[in-house]
């Protein structure tokens, strides 16, 4: 194991890695932007370097600046965490030709599923299920009719090189396709420099269910259960649970093999995801794509099987054996729902910025808080608004729901905006306390 690790990350993520490592007895070294300076995870690390002024750009992407703070410090590893550089293959080669342990998986896999046709075509081959799409980009908005019309309506329009929903849109018609292309052709170019789209089938009562998968040091493969992300505004996930009350043992059964298989078609090494596509009506479960990292809602995983995902990526990054037996790979026990606490507006999910006067988190038996704020920062403009991630494990769903609402009743946030009055409308939501509900929730509680 190594002795040095530095966090290539901000807030919440950095403060949750930093804390697992600390525990490990590895010295952590934290890194940030002159707009992070006073936040928890500068303080907790055994060491901090100023990459740089608040832009990501001139800081958190600044891959000489990051190289240079672990040079600088003796870092022996890195963890990129999630968001910023931690699906660049071209940072985690740099880490590695620094000499440094990059705590990921290889570049290869990074960039096999890095691009969603490629990853699409892979995974087909590999005998994984994927829904019917475009095997080659689109070229422009008449080559997007003709697959339309071949695959048949409504279809997703997707940024290849896309994430975070980024770029990504549903039509339901010719004129809502042709809008849909040029405006996702645009934002893929704008933000992954890469105008390449791929059209997919479109399934309205859709789940958007995902295996968290490890591939050991070995090359052994294992799937660690399902999450269920279906709570989505912008096609960006707010609120997450394990198991999945869509999906029933055999279809369990189906997509743990699928997401093996997926992870063994690249080789993987270290913490992925494997995200799908469940159709409710027909029972069918088709590949999206894989997230080459450790995910925002890996705490349901870890409260259902009692591991610690970060300790994980460390010891198989370290070359060592997983803290289980991979032959007996620990199932899910009792219920975990997790709300992320974001600095927006409850009602139009717009960001709130501002300085926090009150930070209440909830306390007891089966509630965890992993929080990137606390009393007296500030929250600025320049990042992804992730407060705080509320997790809740119960020994069954209906447990774990009533634990989430007498959390989120005590978590008291005064300052800029959040979004704890959306959850506690969502734990009243017929549909969501059924556990009947789909990707379109948001939308039809908002009218």
């Amino acid at each position: 194991m190594f002795e040095s690790l530095l966090v290539a990350n901000r807030g919440e993520i950095a403060r949750r890695i930093i804390a697992t490592a600390n525990g490990m007895g590895i010295r952590t070294i934290a890194v940030y932007s002159e707009a992070d300076a006073d936040l928890p995870f500068v303080r907790e690390a055994d060491e901090a370097v100023l990459l740089g002024p608040a832009a990501p750009a001139q800081s958190y992407l600044d891959v000489d600046a990051v190289l240079a703070a672990a040079k600088q410090t003796g870092a022996q590893a890195v963890h990129p965490g999630y968001g910023f550089l931690s699906e660049n293959a071209d940072f985690a080669e740099a880490v590695t030709a620094a000499g440094l342990t990059w705590v990921g998986p290889s570049p290869d896999a990074m960039r096999s599923m890095g691009d969603k046709i490629a990853a699409r075509n892979r995974m087909a081959a590999a005998g994984v299920p994927v829904a019917p799409g475009t095997p080659d980009p689109v070229p422009d908005a008449q080559a997007a009719l003709a697959a339309a019309h071949e695959i048949g309506y409504p279809v997703m329009v997707k940024a290849a090189a896309g994430g975070g929903g980024i770029g990504m849109s549903a039509a339901f018609n010719d004129e809502e396709l042709t809008a849909a292309y040029e405006t996702a052709r645009t934002r893929a170019e704008r933000f992954f420099s890469d105008p390449a789209i791929l059209l997919e089938k479109y399934v309205p009562s859709a789940r958007h269910i995902e295996v968290q998968i490890l591939g050991l040091a070995d090359g052994t493969v294992v799937a660690l259960g399902e999450r269920d992300c279906s709570v989505q505004r912008r096609h960006q996930k707010v609120a997450e649970e394990s198991p999945s009350p869509a999906v029933t043992p055999e279809i369990r059964a189906a997509i743990m093999d699928a997401a093996v298989k997926a992870g063994e078609a690249v080789g993987y090494r270290n913490a992925g995801t494997v995200e799908m596509l469940f159709d409710t009506a027909t029972g069918d479960a088709w590949f999206l794509e894989m997230n080459t990292r450790l995910q925002v809602e890996h705490p349901v995983t870890e409260a259902v099987t009692g591991l610690d995902l970060v300790a994980e990526q460390l010891r198989i990054a370290a070359g060592e054996a997983p803290s289980f037996d991979a032959a007996n790979v620990p199932t899910a026990s009792g219920h975990a729902i997790e709300l992320r606490i974001y600095a927006e507006d409850p009602k139009r999910f717009l960001p709130g910025p501002g300085a926090i006067t009150e930070w209440v988190e909830p306390t007891g038996d089966g509630v965890r808080v992993d929080a990137g704020y606390e009393s007296g920062n500030t929250v600025t403009p320049f990042y992804d608004p992730l407060l705080a991630k509320l997790i809740v494990h119960g020994s069954n769903r209906q447990e774990a729901l009533a634990m989430a609402r007498a959390a989120v009743e005590g978590f008291t946030i005064v300052g800029p905006k959040n979004n704890l009055p959306f959850f506690t409308e969502l734990l009243a939501n017929d549909e969501f306390v059924r556990g009947d509900y789909d990707t379109g929730l948001i939308s039809r509680m908002r009218g």
